[in-house]
């Protein structure tokens, strides 16, 4: 058998930092969500109206299960930041992301509209092109 060289060491290290990292991400998340987000069971978000940051967002699960109003990627979810669509899109890990921040996802439809309203600082959000 050949010796442990100090390369493979440091690979079976890191090997090994990776996967306890990835497995505490995962349960982390599964941790998430949140108790009034979900009122009917934890895999179906209820509806939202509130002012945060000075930006109304709104959410409901939307009727019809066409690719408008949220309804494919959306999992039957709209979301709105002062009456324009947000395009939300649930992730096979239960997480949200939006068109506005993509690549941070969070628990729930209400976090995906507060995220979007910290990273537009301001600025209107603009309708998603559908076509």
């Amino acid at each position: 058998m050949p010796e442990l060289s100090r390369r493979r060491a440091l690979t079976t290290a890191a090997a090994l930092a990776a996967a306890a990292t990835a497995t505490g991400t995962a349960a982390a998340h599964s941790t998430h969500a949140a108790p009034s987000d979900s009122p009917n069971s934890p895999g179906s978000p209820g509806s939202f109206d509130e002012v945060y940051k000075g930006r109304r967002i709104q959410g409901r699960p939307a009727a019809g299960g066409g690719h408008h109003g949220g309804g494919h990627h959306g999992g039957g979810y709209a979301v709105f930041v002062d009456g324009v669509e947000l395009h939300v899109m649930r992730n096979a890990d239960g997480s949200w992301i939006s068109v506005v921040s993509h690549y941070a996802p969070v628990p729930s439809p209400r976090a995906a509209a507060r995220a979007a309203v910290d990273e537009l600082q301001g600025a209107r959000l603009l309708p998603f092109p559908t076509n």
